[in-house]
């Protein structure tokens, strides 16, 4: 291939301009209502508001570390909402958007981020798996699952299908190439969601892949799409064909999110030290969230007592946010060694009770020490 063809501009689909126009897609039709239309607007700006409070708690020492969503919150909303009750997710550490549409309350994720749970929620209730910390390997989480499905003959039109979520950066991993492979050969049912948020913590894109992402799924014998990754429609009418491609015996597909993280990878980072700001405000300008109001006004679909219900909305999920997060008791010390095995292990055990002595140690010390 050559360099010019390596680097051919690839089809990008799009059904909402980011001035707010209706387009139509042949292949990724979407009937959908207005009244849907303003549902996904409300999740849009109610997990940005998460989002930007579990930031600020972080500054505050509330929170050890938080990985922000910012600018991806179409990308997350689209796909998630594409989703059946039966399907599962299969995220990394930064989905917070959709584990709001899966069920998952905030102060859920708050809690791992806070440090006094492990991640607390039960993934067979909610459909959503615990976030993944290494990176890539909830790909071949979702891989293996996807054959688990196929091998119980649960899937078809009324069955089940699973997808992967994963940034860029996890493209370079082997255990999301190893996963492409073995979805490919065994033909699950499986979706490879890609937000491509340009940067890999510190490294961009083209340092990574000299091909569009989307492209690789050839390499392996499946489909690959790009979608426009700040349009929550787009997001959803190409996910929901994905999905339904999965469960119905077509095979895994792998969806390139092409999106941008406004924010910092985590609270930890500075993006200031390796991106310019004229990169950020030409994103800026294709926000999600500003794309869906400027449809709804566009085409007269809310008016502005809409928008000021759900900024008062905003306003009491940051306050409930705040507030569960403050109120979060410490584990005790000995709550590590919970839930380590199903079952009751010797090695936990005399772990646990060493450790107990050891904190029984430092009673007796301090008692000493007041003589």
């Amino acid at each position: 291939m050559s360099q010019t063809a390596a680097h051919e501009e690839p089809e990008l689909i799009q059904l909402l301009t980011p001035e707010g126009e209706l387009k139509e897609h042949p292949d990724y039709p979407l009937d959908i209502s207005a009244e849907e239309i303003r549902a996904l607007y409300r999740d849009l700006v109610l997990v940005r508001r998460v989002d930007s409070e579990a930031v600020s708690l972080q500054r505050q020492g509330e929170l050890g570390l938080w990985a922000s969503l910012l600018g991806q919150e179409a990308a997350q909303i689209g796909s998630a909402r594409a989703l059946r009750p039966d399907d599962m997710a299969f995220p990394s550490y930064r989905e917070h958007g959709v584990a709001w549409c899966r069920g998952i309350e905030p102060k859920e994720l708050l809690g791992m981020f806070r440090g006094v749970t492990n991640g607390g929620w039960d993934p067979h209730e909610y459909g959503f798996h615990l976030y993944t910390i290494v990176i890539g390997s909830q790909a071949l989480h979702a891989t293996g699952y996807a054959m688990g499905i196929q091998r119980d003959g649960a899937v078809g039109e009324d069955g089940s299908a699973v997808i992967s979520y994963f940034g860029d950066g996890a493209t370079s991993q082997g255990d999301t190439n190893e996963s492409f492979n073995f979805a490919a050969v065994n033909n699950a049912p499986v979706v490879f969601f890609c937000q491509n948020n340009q940067w890999a913590i510190s490294e961009p894109l083209e340092r990574q892949a000299r091909v569009p992402i989307y492209k690789r799924a050839a390499g392996f014998g499946f489909p690959g799409v790009r979608v426009d990754g700040n349009d929550v429609l787009a997001c959803l009418a190409v996910t929901r064909a994905a999905m339904d491609n999965a469960r119905t015996g077509q095979g895994p597909t792998l969806v390139e999110a092409f999106t941008y993280r406004m924010g910092a990878h985590t609270t930890n980072d500075d993006p200031s030290r390796y991106r310019d700001a004229a990169e950020l405000d030409e994103w800026k300008a294709k926000d999600p969230i500003l794309r869906v109001r400027n449809h709804l006004e566009l085409y007269e679909l809310a008016d502005e007592a809409f928008f000021a219900r759900i900024d008062e909305e905003a306003d009491k999920v940051g306050e409930m946010v705040r507030t569960q997060c403050r109120s979060m008791a410490d584990p005790e010390p000995l709550d590590i060694f919970h839930e380590v095995y199903a079952e009751p292990n010797v090695h936990i055990d005399h772990q646990r009770s060493e450790f107990a002595d050891y904190l029984a140690s430092f009673e007796g010390a301090g008692a000493e020490g007041g003589r």
